[in-house]
């Protein structure tokens, strides 16, 4: 038949090519298209390949149809048109042929386009062969690699994941919780830690997987993981025979877990075991190399996790030990006041900061309250801490001014081996009267909460943060005055308790404002629910509080008492005792004679100075009877009676009582043992 048809076509003389011997013995059949005539020889190995016979292919391309689904069909004919008018010279595809027993086979197609002197295509001459066995294989070693991938990336996703591990708890949690463990089809773990020379079991495994007896045990016991830790080596179990022929001690606890193979790899961290690892599987048996060399190195990863967390925990308790040590062992019993304070240690491996409180009594029926924030999150900052809280609490007992504690403090740090600065709220609460006078360096606003539950920002002037004050000779610290109404309380805090992630402090204000309103009455559960707040948002910054009520029961009717210390060349104190002096008279109701009080309290200040070898010792205080008065007290150390000169006298000395004469209703001088007091009194309105 195809020499017929041959020469009413005039196919070519060589037509159709005789394919090589090689092609046969690979499995494959040669065909030769004649694109003028539109005839496809095929040899029979070709036909073979299409599971056809010989009768039933007429030599024509349409008749393979039978055995090419339409779209495979589309596909190569759009291949082939494609190739023939853009000049290529060869094409080749793989496509999908249907056999006789309606199963689907993968077969590989070649041609070669041979064109004429004008480049139009004559013939193709090409391949047909079977590549189901080759594709099998590609796809094998393509799931090989896919699965090696995968491992890898497990790896490489559980070694990030343990990089945020802070605790052993973490790495743990990391672990139990990790799609790692359920791709290598573990179904479960047990983790050991060598504490002084022996292993302690941290995971437990599955539930039921506990035996008794086995929290703390020897490395040289017949166990898997002390024979890890003995030989430094990992440990494959292959299936549950073997688990029962090694470890016969274990095996009967554990045999009804359905466990079926495990694993047990050495934690070794700076060639030293740390502890030991089990992975435990139900439905395995046996382990292929990459399964062994991918466990160990998991294995390695988990250990320098560990070891890191292990000394992030080691780093924080002697940090918290540090910070707790530094911080007062107990809060004075402060009459007319109730305190509260909590200290809340950062939940971070290491990260304690410098933050403290302190409670100070002071004489006249005052209280120093403190609430500062060294710079840093370590033990030197906790260190730094320590050393600043004593000195603020001793020049505070000294008797000096708010402003001038904060300033000596700030030269103190300065002056310290130390780079760290540290922000710092002073308030000295008068609880007779309720004035408090509050010295903010750099630090975040105190709040207060009024007797009805209502909470206000108070907005105090400050000055910089101690130690830079210093550095830059801006040791000037402004005071500003609080009235203190009985039931009030003022609320002093680190920004730990402020700061909230995405936010800014603003919005942290308005949220604690928020919560003081609507929190406990009791001052012990306001403390303790501020500090929960924080945990609950996940705060990762130490938190320092100080709660200040004043009790209603400590407020007598005729007024109060406030004193301050006013030492030799010390203008801060000075300074701060005219604050002093001004912020009393107008919250005693006697703001019209103002200026009358500052002016003779000033001028009885400055002669007890320029006089005596010492200090003096200013009061201001409210006396009742007939009529209201103001009483302002200047002690000395000097005996020596200051007394009044005319104006006629020469000099100068002396006529400043002149003025206290013209300015107070009242004037006296008072021996007082080993020196003296000048007071002066002025009348005052009776409240309604």
């Amino acid at each position: 038949m195809d020499d017929r048809v041959a020469g009413a076509l005039s196919l070519p003389d060589d037509w159709p090519a005789h394919p090589d011997l090689s092609l046969a013995l690979n499995r494959m059949g040669s065909f030769d298209w004649d694109l003028d005539s539109g005839l496809m020889h095929m040899e029979q190995a070709a036909l073979d390949v299409f599971d056809l016979r010989a009768d039933e292919y007429d030599n024509k391309p349409t008749t393979l149809g039978t055995r090419v689904p339409p779209d495979e069909g589309v596909r190569l004919d759009a291949m082939v048109t494609q190739a023939l008018k853009s000049g290529r010279k060869n094409y080749g595809a793989y496509f999908r042929i249907l056999r006789r027993d309606g199963t689907l086979q993968w077969t590989h197609t070649q041609g070669f386009v041979q064109r004429d002197a004008t480049g139009r295509p004559r013939r193709i001459i090409g391949i047909v062969r079977d590549a189901t066995q080759e594709l099998a294989e590609a796809t094998a070693r393509h799931e090989l690699d896919e699965e090696r991938r995968r491992r890898t990336s497990l790896v490489e996703a559980t070694t990030a994941a343990l990089a945020h591990a802070r605790t052993v708890k973490d790495v743990i949690d990391v672990l139990k919780n990790s799609q790692g463990l359920a791709h290598l089809g573990a179904t479960s773990l047990v983790m050991g830690l060598i504490e002084a020379g022996r292993i302690h079991l941290v995971a437990d495994g599955p539930e039921g997987a506990f035996v008794p007896g086995t929290r703390y045990t020897r490395t040289d016991e017949q166990y898997p993981m002390s024979e890890v830790v003995r030989t430094l080596g990992p440990r494959f179990i292959e299936s549950a025979e073997d688990f029962a022929d090694s470890y016969p001690v274990l095996w009967p606890h554990i045999s009804h877990l359905g466990i079926t193979s495990a694993a047990y790899l050495p934690l070794i961290a700076q060639a030293r075991p740390i502890g030991a690892l089990g992975l435990l599987y139900s439905d395995k048996n046996g382990f292929t190399g990459d399964e062994r060399n991918l466990l160990v190195a998991l294995g390695s990863s988990i250990a320098q996790s560990l070891q890191r967390a292990m000394l992030y925990e080691q780093e924080h308790d002697l940090a918290e030990g540090l910070q707790q040590a530094m911080l007062p062992r107990r809060i004075p019993d402060v009459p007319g006041a109730q305190i509260a304070v909590r200290y809340r240690s950062a939940r971070l491996g290491r990260d304690i900061g410098g933050d403290w409180y302190d409670v100070i009594p002071l004489p006249g029926g005052r209280v120093g309250a403190v609430i500062g924030d060294v710079q840093g999150h370590d033990t030197h900052a906790a260190a730094v801490m320590g050393q600043l809280r004593i000195v603020l609490r001793a020049y505070a007992a000294e008797g000096h001014s708010p402003a001038t504690v904060m300033a000596r403090a700030s030269v103190f740090l300065h002056e310290l081996d130390t780079d760290r600065f540290a922000t710092c709220t002073y308030a000295e609460a008068d609880l007779t009267t309720g004035v408090v006078q509050v010295v903010r360096a750099g630090h975040v606003d105190p709040l207060v909460r009024d007797a009805d539950g209502s909470c206000r920002k108070v907005l105090v002037e400050g000055g910089l943060p101690l130690g830079l004050s210093a550095e830059f000779g801006r040791l000037e610290y402004p005071v500003s005055t609080v009235e203190l109404d009985p039931g009030q309380t003022m609320v002093l805090f680190t920004d730990g308790l402020v700061e909230l992630p995405g936010a800014d402090l603003d919005e942290g204000m308005q949220l604690l404002t928020a919560m003081i309103r609507n929190g406990p009455e009791d001052l012990q559960r306001l403390a303790d629910r501020l500090c929960e707040s924080v945990d609950e948002r996940g705060g990762e910054d130490d938190v320092a509080v100080l709660l200040l009520r004043r009790k209603a029961a400590h407020a007598p009717q005729p007024g109060g008492r406030l004193q301050q210390h006013v030492g030799q060349n010390d203008p801060e104190a000075l300074s701060s005792a005219r604050h002093m002096i001004r912020a009393a008279v107008r919250a005693w109701g006697a703001k019209e004679r103002a200026d009358e009080v500052e002016l003779a309290a000033d001028e009885l200040t400055t002669n007890a100075l320029m006089h005596t070898d010492g200090g003096a010792i200013v009061t201001i205080r409210v006396l009742t009877g007939p009529e209201r008065r103001l009483r302002v007290d200047v002690e000395d150390r000097s005996s020596a009676l200051p007394r009044r000169r005319d104006a006629g006298d020469a000099g100068v000395s002396g006529r400043g009582l002149m003025l206290v004469d013209r300015l107070a209703d009242a004037w006296g001088v008072e021996s007082r043992g080993t020196g003296k007091c000048v007071w002066c009194e002025f009348v005052i309105p009776s409240r309604g």
